[in-house]
């Protein structure tokens, strides 16, 4: 199996309802995750161009759902199902997603 371009890893990390940092699975992570690999098969990425995989935690827990773009070494931030589309755009496009885009205080947070 030939490397991809881009791998996804999306925090799917879940951590107990009283954790006040809370988890990325309890904001909706999981479904992010599934959108990707849905809408990476779909468009026909999958073999050369991207993968999409479940990673425990990043660090990045008050930044909600968590998507650590590789080899960009990028970090998006709060992202929802609707976001998806526009990921997948710019994996294509070779472009990233600026309103996502963790900044250095967001990182810093942790």
């Amino acid at each position: 199996m030939p490397q991809r371009e881009h791998y996804l890893f999306v925090c799917t990390n879940r951590r107990a309802d009283e954790d006040p940092r809370g988890s990325c699975t309890a904001r909706g992570a999981e479904e992010v995750h599934q959108a990707l690999k849905d809408q990476i098969s779909r468009r026909g990425l999958a073999k050369l161009k991207a993968r999409v995989c479940a990673s425990s935690c990043l660090d990045q827990c008050s930044s909600g759902v968590t998507i650590l773009v590789e080899p960009d070494h990028c970090f998006y931030g709060r992202v929802t199902v609707a976001d998806v589309p526009e990921i997948v755009d710019g994996i294509v496009q070779g472009l990233r997603v600026k309103r996502l885009l963790l900044t250095e205080q967001d990182l810093a947070k942790g």
